[in-house]
């Protein structure tokens, strides 16, 4: 009988504790196609000549991009997929600040085709993290 008591005396404290569970748990459940670190990302991009995509807003990309990335805004991605049809083969990095948004436009990647999404688990802020240079777009 005890547990059922602390269930009911503390319903409140328990229904916002899996409420805050599931709100971080969320934005990965959307996510598909691989991860990759600041280091595997540059060891693909060189050895691969794999494709950079940045899905940030337009004054996010000027404010510094890796270098080379292609900008299309995650909001844009399926009315413009037409602009990355030849890229169907190739192997495709995702990129946006955190990783949240790039994980969510590798899963659509994916499900138009596209055979080697990945996305830069960490976004922006891990590249940063890892010294790594940047690109900014001259206005």
């Amino acid at each position: 009988m005890l547990p059922m008591e602390f269930i009911q005396n503390n319903i409140l404290t328990i229904a916002i504790a899996v409420i805050s569970g599931v709100m971080l748990i969320w934005p990965g459940l959307h996510r598909t196609g691989k991860a990759l670190n600041a280091h595997q990302t540059t060891t693909r991009i060189n050895r691969e000549d794999a494709v950079v995509i940045d899905v940030r807003e337009t004054d996010e990309f000027a404010a510094g991009h890796l270098p080379n990335a292609r900008h299309i805004p995650a909001k844009d991605i399926i009315t413009r997929i037409a602009e990355l049809a030849e890229l169907k083969e190739k192997p495709l990095i995702v990129v946006c600040t955190s990783g949240v948004r790039s994980g969510q436009v590798s899963a659509q990647l994916q499900k138009q085709g596209f055979t080697d999404t990945n996305f830069l688990d960490g976004g922006i802020d891990a590249w940063k993290r890892a010294n790594l240079p940047l690109t900014r777009s001259k206005k």
